[in-house]
Parts: structure tokens; C-alpha cells; sequence
């Protein structure tokens, strides 16, 4: 007669998954849930509280991850020039009070790299029909903070010197690391660069961040043999990691890519032009 049984309770009991525990094991989409395990079974646990810049960017992270078909492109670049270079404007920065890293160079050479290639500088459009050209360059990078991972963005970085992005750098990861970031800081994004080359590793797949369509990881660059058509000789070696919206971009562009990036980062001079 329309009642609930304890039938159906049962019923309905059985066919549903274990509980998900706030704040998102869930799975979403159609994906099953990660089951709740009560670790305490097997051994001595505490829960530790998050911190609050991961417990925002976790589902954001999720969230992009579940809607982009990801892809990373690794390859590496010589940097062996760019470095001596590098440590020629660090030792004259030091006397001013700031510090020129290989990130600054990236940034530069990644805003060429876009220009040629626009497609990495947009976002996908709602209708899915779309591509929206952005004709602004505004560089994300991934500072590591002892609240958890903050992206600060150097705005019209194409209409800046690797002199003012430097600063801007250190200015920027000084205020993430005290908590002094304000919103506006990290707004407006069209390409983010994630790197370890502090700590080290490889290469690694860095998550895009939605609604941009790509980004660019980097590792600790190292000394290697390279073959230069007569014999081997030292070179210092950036590996690149550049993950992007299957959807945005394809395989063959993303090569094309880090092609130009590797060419920029090569030839110092070209990031003059």
C-alpha cells in the first residue's frame, strides 16, 4: 500500500556503498566511493587536521582531474648557457637585494612559447564548441609554503624583463610563504608553472588547472652526455614535464611546444627578440 518496509531498508542497505566521510572521498561521475576503512583495527592512527589552503585546493584539484583527459609531455632542454648567464645576473641581483632564478628565464621563454602557439594560453569554452584566445599573459607559478601549495601570478608578464619578473618572483613568494597572498594574487591565470628543481625528481605529472589547459613542470636539471655529432661532451640538462587538455590540445602541438620552449631556453638570445 505504498508503505516502507523493512524489506526495502535491508534492501537498500545492501545495494549502497560504504559512507563517505566529509570532504570528498566520494568519486563523482559515476565513479564508485573509496570505502571507509577503520584503520585503528590494525594499528595506532591520529588524525591530523589539514591545512586550510589544501582543504581548498583538494577538491578543486579533483575537480579538475575528473573533467580533463590528461597528458604529459616530457622532454628536456639545454640550459647549459642560459646557466652561466643566470649566475652572471644573480651575482649583480644579490647587490640589490634580490635573486634571479632559472624560473624567471621559464617564464619568459614560456610567454614566446605561447605567443607561437596560442592554443596553450586558452580555455576551453563552455559550449564545448570553442576555444577563448586569451591575448593577456599571466604566469601562475606553484610556491611551496608550509601552509600547503600557493600559485601567485605575475600579471602581463609578456610586457615585463627578466629583471622585474625576478623581483616579482621573490616579492610574490615571500608574501605566500608569510600568509600575506590576497585573492587577487592568484586570479587570472592563463598557463601555471609548477617546479621541484629545489628538492628534486625526474619528471612528474602536474595537475592542469582548470580553466586553463595546460602546464609546465620542472624537475632538477643535471649534467648529462650529450651527443654533439662528433663526440660526447657535458651539458646541463631541464627536464620538462608539460601536462595539457587532451581536448585543447594534441600530442603533436604539445611537442611542437616544448620544441620552441626547448629552442627559447637553449639560445638565450632569442629571448631578447
Amino acid at each position: 500500500k505504498g508503505r516502507i518496509l523493512r524489506e526495502d531498508i535491508t534492501k537498500a542497505f545492501k545495494s549502497t556503498s560504504a559512507p563517505v566521510a566529509a570532504g570528498g572521498a566520494s568519486g563523482g561521475m559515476g565513479i564508485p566511493p573509496i570505502p571507509v576503512i577503520d584503520f585503528s583495527k590494525f594499528g595506532p592512527v591520529e588524525h591530523m587536521e589539514m591545512p586550510r589552503i589544501k582543504k581548498l585546493s583538494g577538491p578543486a584539484l579533483h575537480r579538475s582531474w575528473l573533467n580533463i583527459p590528461h597528458v604529459t609531455h616530457n622532454d628536456e632542454a639545454d640550459i647549459t648557457d642560459l646557466d652561466k648567464y643566470r649566475k652572471e645576473m644573480d651575482t649583480m641581483a644579490k647587490e640589490n637585494g634580490y635573486r634571479v632564478t632559472l624560473l624567471s628565464f621559464v617564464i619568459k621563454a614560456s610567454v614566446s612559447a605561447l605567443k607561437e602557439h596560442w592554443e596553450f594560453n586558452s580555455s576551453i569554452h563552455p559550449d564545448g564548441d570553442k576555444l577563448i584566445k586569451k591575448d593577456f599573459y599571466n604566469i601562475g607559478f606553484a610556491a611551496d609554503t608550509p601552509q600547503g601549495l600557493m600559485v601567485p601570478v605575475i600579471k602581463d608578464a609578456d610586457k615585463k624583463g627578466l629583471v622585474q619578473i625576478s623581483k616579482e618572483l621573490m616579492e610574490l613568494s615571500a608574501a605566500a610563504r608569510g600568509g600575506k597572498l590576497k585573492g587577487p594574487d592568484m586570479q587570472g591565470a592563463t598557463f601555471t608553472i609548477s617546479s621541484l628543481g629545489g628538492i628534486g625528481g625526474t619528471s612528474f605529472t602536474p595537475i592542469v588547472n582548470a580553466p586553463e589547459v595546460a602546464i609546465l613542470g620542472l624537475t632538477r636539471s643535471k649534467m648529462a652526455p650529450v651527443w654533439n655529432g662528433e663526440e660526447f661532451v657535458p651539458r646541463l640538462m631541464q627536464p620538462l614535464s608539460l601536462s595539457y587538455d587532451h581536448r585543447a590540445v594534441d600530442g603533436a602541438l604539445a611537442a611542437r611546444f616544448c620544441v620552441t620552449l626547448k629552442g627559447l631556453l637553449g639560445d638565450m638570445r632569442k629571448l631578447m627578440w
